[in-house]
């Protein structure tokens, strides 16, 4: 992959929309390639994440597809398919169905979601090298007021 260096002026004339979508895409990717090297897809442990009452789940009560595909609405991609990755859960039994199609998380699911979840802080690390916090931080204020300029909602 070749790099093209930019001026700072540049540099201040490239369109973030532009960049935001090549971080969105190789971060995304990168994480995902990460995760499946530990044997899980960023999906499973989403719908783990939750379905734990110790974790996104206020109360650790089943949830439909429907209803987890509502919770995730906003970081799902068109490609994440929760029926078939809630059946591999099912099959590792890390999940378990009720009757009325709800999932529940297993206590296999809780300890696979804990070990997943120690994959995470060498996933950041990574993509986090060479980047000082406070650059990191500059960036997301940065980005956040560009949200409230175009009328967007910074959470």
């Amino acid at each position: 992959m070749t790099t093209q260096h930019f001026s700072d002026a540049e540099l201040a004339r490239q369109p973030a929309a532009y960049w935001t979508g090549v971080a969105y895409e190789a971060l995304i990717a990168f994480t995902r390639a990460q995760q499946a090297e530990h044997g899980f897809t960023q999906p499973q442990f989403w719908l783990l994440r939750n379905l734990s009452k110790h974790d996104l789940s206020p109360d650790g009560h089943g949830m439909t597809i429907p209803e987890l595909h509502e919770a995730m609405r906003t970081y799902l991609r068109p490609e994440d398919d929760l029926r078939a990755e809630a059946e591999v859960l099912l099959k590792r039994g890390w999940l378990s169905r009720d009757g009325e199609g709800r999932l529940w998380l297993t206590e296999e699911g809780e300890a696979a979601r804990l070990r997943l979840k120690q994959h995470a802080p060498a996933i950041r690390d990574r993509i986090h090298r060479g980047i000082d916090d406070a650059d990191y931080v500059t960036t997301l204020k940065v980005l956040q007021r560009m949200v409230r300029n175009t009328g967007g909602t910074a959470h």
